[in-house]
């Protein structure tokens, strides 16, 4: 990989005054034949938790037919690659694992990037997906769910050691988040030289559930900026990194891209930032409300209410 690519975004964000609404796209074929790779964001547009959006397999069959390249990407670094090839699989879509690319990937994909050195070690404030995809790529770590139960025990002129050898710290979600993770991971970034600080995304908000909105990977994040006062390289979306990495993995031509996915601040700025075209679902947590608030600056091409409405353009070819 480039040098150029181990330069990323740090944090995607919109600017400018609001614009004209998106419109509801009319046109499927249209869209269809303008590109060759769409990339698909998970939750909200393949499936909702567990559970399949209805058309997405005979979608996917479609595009499959008409020569697209279809690849998979998703801010959630809680599973590897490996692990999400096998959800595909338990929903009936056959999906390979190289056309899956998680958070987790990203990290230790950029640390590859950077020729991260073999002597140093990752602390990881997160859990499984990132430690097994550092795994897969030859990387050595600590910390992750393994030290979600240790605890402090303060005394006076107590100080906590911590492994010099650690040479970045990767945060991602993680639902075992304490303060000890938070003070090593502190004393790596503020007395490691040259230690990097990794950020899987900076998603204030997750949807752990459809009920409600749940503190993200955002959270953990903005307590290790808060205690070191470092601004973190963000890996997943709306970061360029993974579109630059699929780019030059693909070779793929950027404007030949459309980004499919059900929020604008992730997904649909993952498209925008790299210069490809973006199409709304309503399938997940963006609302149509959302989407034509005066208040919202980010607008996709087009939008549609699922992604099995991309099936009007195997109906327009048959008529």
């Amino acid at each position: 990989m480039s040098s150029a690519m181990a330069s990323v975004q740090l944090n995607g964000t919109s600017t400018g005054t609001p614009a004209a609404a998106a419109p509801f796209l009319t046109d499927a074929m249209k869209l269809i034949n303008s590109v060759k790779t769409f990339i698909f964001d998970c939750d909200g547009v393949i499936w909702k938790g567990d559970k399949l959006i209805d058309g997405v397999p005979e979608t996917l069959d479609m595009l499959h037919a008409m020569g697209k390249r279809l690849v998979f990407v998703t801010n959630n670094s809680t599973k590897s690659r490996k692990q999400y090839a096998k959800k595909f699989d338990s929903l009936g879509l056959n999906v390979a694992e190289e056309e899956i690319f998680p958070s987790s990937f990203a990290a230790a994909a950029y640390l590859k990037s950077v020729n991260f050195p073999s002597n140093k070690k990752v602390y990881v404030v997160g859990e499984g997906g990132i430690q097994l995809e550092l795994t897969q790529a030859g990387i050595s770590h600590i910390g992750g769910p393994e030290d979600g139960d240790k605890k402090i025990e303060l005394a006076p002129g107590q100080i906590m050691d911590h492994d010099h050898h650690v040479g970045a710290v990767v945060v991602g979600f993680d639902r075992f988040f304490n303060y000890y993770k938070l003070q090593y991971a502190t004393l790596c970034l503020r007395e490691n030289p040259g230690c990097l600080f990794i950020a899987t995304n900076c998603d204030a908000i997750t949807y752990l559930t459809y009920a409600q909105e749940w503190a993200g990977g955002g959270a953990m994040v903005g307590a290790l900026k808060a205690t070191t006062n470092k601004e973190p390289v963000v890996v997943g979306k709306p970061s360029t990194f993974l579109m630059d990495y699929l780019a030059s993995e693909f070779q793929i031509n950027k404007s030949e891209i459309c980004m499919v996915g059900d929020r604008l601040d992730t997904d649909i700025l993952f498209g925008q930032n790299g210069s490809c075209r973006t199409l709304l679902v309503l399938s997940g947590v963006t609302s149509l409300d959302a989407l034509q608030s005066p208040e919202n600056s980010i607008q996709p091409d087009a939008y549609i209410n699922q992604l099995s409405d991309l099936l009007s353009a195997k109906k327009s070819a048959s008529a």
